[in-house]
């Protein structure tokens, strides 16, 4: 017999972050959004501008599965990507004023879903800490 999947760390992860999607994904659905959209969003709300190898590093996906989130971004009115002054290669990403003002309803959308999850701010800060934690050692 394997090992268990209610003893392991990596399937517990694993299945809440699945269940935390969907509860974005019913939060954000009326803006057109998934889940992964808004974790770039969140970025470019701390670095409106980035260029889109910087927002890949910034969220942990590889530079080819978010090209096709910053088009839908693009294309949804949230984004325009501009041209860097002195460099035709590379773009930067940045904020309409569609995906600025969102900003205020993502905040809501977060703490929505947030409160959606049960935790008290004691236990958020505890699992932030342990998760970050993991990142680190892996």
């Amino acid at each position: 017999m394997g090992p268990l999947l209610k003893d392991q760390v990596c399937y517990a992860l694993y299945s809440t972050s699945g269940e935390v999607t969907k509860a974005y994904g019913e939060l954000l659905k009326h803006h057109q959004l998934t889940y992964p959209q808004f974790v770039v969003m969140m970025a470019l709300w701390e670095n409106d501008g980035a260029s889109p190898t910087h927002l890949a590093k910034a969220v942990g996906l590889s530079k080819a599965t978010l090209s096709p989130i910053l088009k839908k971004l693009e294309s949804n009115g949230y984004l325009l990507r501009e041209n860097v002054l002195g460099n035709d290669k590379t773009k930067s990403m940045v904020l309409t004023q569609k995906g600025r003002e969102f900003a205020i309803e993502g905040e809501n959308i977060a703490k929505l879903a947030l409160c959606a999850t049960g935790l008290s701010e004691s236990e958020v800060k505890q699992l932030l800490t342990i998760c970050n934690k993991i990142k680190i050692n892996l």
